[in-house]
């Protein structure tokens, strides 16, 4: 019987230290932290848009990984469960995007793989967007393609050659 009294409380006493650790203490180092990340997931997702405009598909390729290696990092806080969830699989449908767009050296791929990587990520952008950052949704109104920039100013990575100043602002975080 003391055995087992010994082993309850050593269980219980257990249970209780890793609810304790497992909450983590969210101090101004873990919020630097998370939003380094945050900006790094953005940069390098604008990298990625912008070397689609230079028409550079190798570097699109390193960035892509790098935007693969960057979400693969992050984690979601704050969410109830269907909102993690939902997070969580747009965040691998984009993994796997970024995957894709690696596999070819084929620009015009590339930059069609990207339009749905794109819409994925502006409705993850209010969770990877830092605190310090605007982002705009931009839309070629040729195709209804859109993309992310930080900055209000168009330029088209879908066609940089003939329409890159061709686009508006559709919306803003």
């Amino acid at each position: 019987m003391k055995k087992v009294l010994v082993i309850a409380l050593i269980c219980l006493s257990t249970l209780a230290h890793a609810q304790l650790t497992s909450k983590e203490e969210v101090t101004p180092e873990l919020v630097e932290k998370r939003e380094a990340q945050k900006k790094e997931i953005t940069k390098n997702y604008l990298a990625l848009k912008d070397n689609l405009i230079l028409s550079d598909s190798l570097a699109v390729v390193t960035n892509a990984k790098a935007l693969e290696n960057s979400l693969k990092n992050f984690r979601f806080k704050k969410l109830s469960l269907e909102q993690m969830n939902e997070a969580t699989t747009k965040r691998k449908e984009i993994i796997a995007l970024t995957a894709e767009i690696t596999a070819t050296k084929n620009i015009n791929k590339q930059r069609k793989i990207f339009e749905t990587l794109s819409i994925k990520f502006w409705d993850l952008a209010g969770k990877f967007k830092a605190a310090d950052a605007t982002l705009h949704l931009q839309m070629c109104p040729m195709t209804s393609a859109v993309w992310v920039s930080d900055s209000k100013e168009i330029k088209n990575p879908y066609y940089p050659k003939n329409m890159l100043t061709c686009g508006l602002v559709k919306a803003s975080l």
